[in-house]
Parts: C-alpha cells; sequence; structure tokens
C-alpha cells in the first residue's frame, strides 16, 4: 500500500486504533489487538488447537513440561501472564505460540531433544513470541492491509466450523513469523533460558537439529521450520548469543540424562490407534471402522478428517464426523435439505455392514448462486457417532463420482481383534554397554523403526561418533499394527 494511501486508512482508523506498550522494548506500539483480545485469541484457540491436534495422554510429559516452561515465564517481560503449556500429541517436529500464553510442543520435537536445556531454548523463543507481542504485529498488519483472517484465504476448510476468534487462533498457526520476529525471539529464547538458570549452549544444537531434519525431509519442512523462517545461520547466531549471555555464570543447569531417561515409552511417529492405512484399506481402531479407497489416490490422515486424493487432482473425498445427534442417517439429510444448507438430495437409505446408511448425490449451494454437486454418505457408526462421507470430481455421476460412492459403500465395522489393538513405535533409551562408534552401536541393537541417519538426528549424533560406556542413546521400536 503507498504511504499516503496508508496514512488515510490509519486516519479513519483513528478512533479505533490503539496503541500498546512493548514489554519486551517499553516502546508504545500502533495496535488494534488489546491485551484482553489477545487472551481471548488465545483462549478460544486452545480447544481448536486440541481438536485438530490432540493432547498428548501422558499426565506426567505434560506436567514436566508446564514446569519447565513456568519456570521460563517467571522471569520473562509478562511474570504476571497466566501461561499455559501444552504437549500436543502429534509427530511433527514443531513449537509454536499463541496470543496470550498459549504455548504448545508436539511429542515430535520433544523426542528429537536432548536435554532440558534444549527444551528451555524452545519453550524461551515460543515465550518470546508472545512477549514482543509478534502475533499482535501479524494481526495488525493483516486488519490495516484489508486482509483478516479469512477462512478462505489462509486456511484449511476445516477450521470453518470453529467460532471467530478460535479461527484468528488457527490461523496464526499457519502464518510465517518475519525474519525481524524470528531473530528477536531466537535473542529472548537465549536470554529467558539462562535466566531461569539453564545452560544457553545447549540451544545452538537444536538449530542443527532441525536443519537435518529439513535436509532430509527435502521439500516437506517440519512445522517449525515452515512457520518460523531462518533469518542466517540460527546456529553460529544462537551460539554467538549464549556465549555472551553465559559469560561468568556457574552452575548452570543442562539435565541430558534426566531429559533421555523422561522420554521412554513416548509415542514416536504416527500412532495407528488414531487410524493406520495399509494399501489402499484404511482402519481407525479406536473408532472402530475399516474402508477402502480408490486405488492410486493419495491418502492423508489426520485427527479431523481423512482424506483422499485422485491423481492431477481431478478429484477427491473427505471422511468426518458430522454434528447430527441421535436422528438417522436419512433424517439427518432431510434436515439439512429443510435448512437450506442443501438444495437437493437425490438417493436413499441403504445398510453397509449392518450400520444404517444414506447414500447419495447431494447439491451444495455456493457463492453468487452457485451449486455444487456432491457424493454423499452419512453412516451410524454408534448412538453418538455419525461418519460422513463427501466426494466431488469433475462432473457428477463420472467415473471418479462413483470410485467414491463405492468407496463410501465400502464402509465397515473393525472387528479382527488383532487390528483393533495396534502397538505405535515407541521411543527407547539404552545405555550404551560396549563403546564403539555409533554407527557401530546402534547397529548392535535389534530392530529398530528408524535408519541410521534418523537415529543419528534424534540422538544429536553422527555416525562415526564415538560412544562410552554408560552413554545414553534413543532408537526407536518398530510398530506393531497387527
Amino acid at each position: 500500500m503507498p504511504a499516503a494511501g496508508l496514512v488515510a486508512l490509519l486516519a479513519l482508523l483513528a478512533p479505533l486504533v490503539g496503541c500498546a506498550t512493548n514489554p519486551v522494548t517499553g516502546r508504545r506500539e500502533l495496535s488494534l489487538v488489546s491485551a484482553g483480545k489477545e487472551e481471548s485469541i488465545g483462549r478460544e484457540g486452545y480447544g481448536a488447537v486440541v481438536a485438530e491436534y490432540g493432547s498428548y495422554g501422558d499426565s506426567s510429559v505434560q506436567r514436566y513440561v508446564n514446569e519447565v516452561g513456568q519456570r521460563l515465564a517467571h522471569v520473562s517481560h509478562l511474570p504476571g501472564l497466566t501461561w499455559h503449556f501444552t504437549v500436543l500429541d502429534d509427530p511433527a517436529v514443531n513449537a509454536f505460540a499463541m496470543p496470550g500464553g498459549y504455548i504448545y510442543v508436539t511429542r515430535g520435537i520433544l523426542a528429537h531433544l536432548n536435554s532440558e536445556a534444549q527444551l528451555a531454548g524452545v519453550l524461551g523463543h515460543e515465550i518470546g513470541h508472545v512477549t514482543h507481542r509478534h502475533s499482535a504485529e501479524q494481526l495488525t498488519r493483516q486488519q490495516v492491509a484489508g486482509i483478516g483472517l479469512g477462512v478462505a484465504s489462509l486456511m484449511s476448510e476445516a477450521v470453518s466450523k470453529y467460532g471467530g476468534m478460535a479461527q484468528q487462533a488457527l490461523g496464526l498457526v499457519f502464518l510465517k513469523f518475519s525474519r525481524t520476529n524470528e531473530t528477536e525471539a531466537d535473542e529472548l529464547g537465549v536470554e529467558y533460558a539462562t535466566r531461569a538458570g539453564y545452560d544457553p549452549a545447549e540451544i545452538p544444537s537444536t538449530y542443527a537439529m532441525l536443519k537435518r531434519v529439513s535436509d532430509r525431509a527435502g521439500q516437506r519442512l517440519p512445522g517449525f521450520l515452515s512457520t518460523h523462517p531462518d533469518p542466517g545461520d540460527r546456529e553460529t547466531r544462537t551460539g554467538a548469543l549464549a556465549q555472551a549471555a553465559r559469560a561468568g555464570k556457574n552452575g548452570l543447569t543442562v539435565r541430558h540424562a534426566e531429559y533421555v531417561h523422561g522420554l521412554e515409552g513416548m509415542i514416536f511417529g504416527d500412532d495407528p490407534r488414531q487410524g493406520y492405512f495399509e494399501g489402499d484399506d484404511f482402519y481407525h481402531p479406536t473408532m472402530g471402522f475399516a474402508m477402502s479407497f480408490p486405488a492410486g489416490w493419495k491418502h492423508a490422515n489426520t485427527r479431523t478428517a481423512v482424506t483422499a486424493t485422485a491423481p492431477e487432482d481431478r478429484a477427491g473425498m473427505q471422511v468426518t464426523l458430522a454434528d447430527a445427534g441421535t436422528a438417522t442417517p436419512g433424517a439427518f439429510v432431510a434436515g439439512l435439505t429443510a435448512s437450506g444448507k442443501l438444495t437437493a438430495a437425490r438417493g436413499g437409505s441403504e445398510t453397509l455392514d449392518g450400520l444404517t446408511a444414506w447414500v447419495g448425490r447431494v447439491t451444495v449451494p455456493g457463492d453468487g448462486g452457485t451449486e455444487r454437486v456432491l457424493a454423499a454418505a452419512f453412516i451410524r457408526l454408534s448412538p453418538g457417532q455419525m461418519v460422513q462421507i463427501l466426494g466431488r470430481s469433475a462432473q457428477p455421476d463420472d467415473a471418479d463420482f462413483r470410485q467414491v460412492l463405492a468407496s463410501a459403500r465400502s464402509f465397515r465395522a473393525l472387528e479382527d481383534p488383532a487390528r483393533l489393538k495396534p502397538a505405535p513405535e515407541r521411543v527407547r533409551v539404552t545405555s550404551v554397554a560396549t563403546p564403539g562408534t555409533f554407527s557401530a552401536v546402534v547397529g548392535g541393537l535389534g530392530p529398530q523403526g528408524l535408519d541410521l541417519e534418523g537415529t543419528a538426528i534424534l540422538n544429536n549424533r553422527q555416525a562415526g561418533d564415538a560412544l562410552a560406556r554408560g552413554d545414553l542413546l534413543k532408537t526407536v521400536l518398530p510398530a506393531r499394527l497387527h
């Protein structure tokens, strides 16, 4: 926006725009987001985040991360804020912050860290985003530019089921911080960790690990790097910051052994109990169903949806839960039609492996009077669960459309006892008995869920590193699906 246009816009907004004092710099800054609104966004976003990613079920891990986080928050620029630290049940290597003091780390990043001081560096970095009001800065920029945080432009349509502030919160998860924001958060992460008594010299190795994860993933950046752009060589920069911060200080805490032992048994990678694919067949042990997807389609499974996409994105389908109460599938479709959410529905009641269902095609109203015909199935899985399957294709009733309906009709109850109780991969902690190179020692530990390089990254080691008797190693026990 030209400078003159921005000045004019701000003049129009003047009655609504406030100035807030940045807790870190002490400077007064233009802000459309009050501290109260920040807290509301974070609070309402909490439920949406947990619904999307899941909260890790180990209370001891949750308690431990919260204790470390509170220690850091106490020495931050906002010690009086009510801070919340949550471990998400997500395999991605990720951590992020939301306004109002809501900090999230995934079990994926916890498994890749190797000391409590490293964890303190990650939490301190995210606390820094909050204390420096980076999210409020982003929200202000979006609103001044007239962009807003609309669901359609910034995030998955799956988010649309949440309220306005929860949508804003989830939108912030997908927005990238600026390079300046990242530099400021890096500086604060080192500062807060050191103030809390941790050795900041542990922090640079976190960025070395993230780079190795990124290089190994190719274009699929770990979550942390996809939303936290790298302002140059962060390992070198945080190393210099750490050296200056720890000068003249003694007795700083690392807690390597205690941290690593605490990872014993942590779930690693995707949890098959939340659903898994074998070829084109999908099994969901927790919900107790199975179904087959079209051959050759790409699959994805998240907490809230299972999706499949045809080659060249010519068609797609999604499996979710519908908010249907106790209505039968037929009554639910009739209610959607009566309320105007559907403009037409052509199909009928069926029984799929003993489950009541409605299968057919529905017409959904769109913007500007447009309509879209979707393949649809609504299946009553249990008294409290209605499964909704929707699919799109280039033309109604074409081959892809029919494949979606065939896939929906493959829906069945999962009754195989072995498939109902899969075992996920888990972290195993081992003490080195016989000295040797990392590759030799790891190679003698039996079947594992990761290859040598993946295990080396997990331990912040190189294949040729020398290991001494008593050194701790993290490996991954393979999953047992059936």
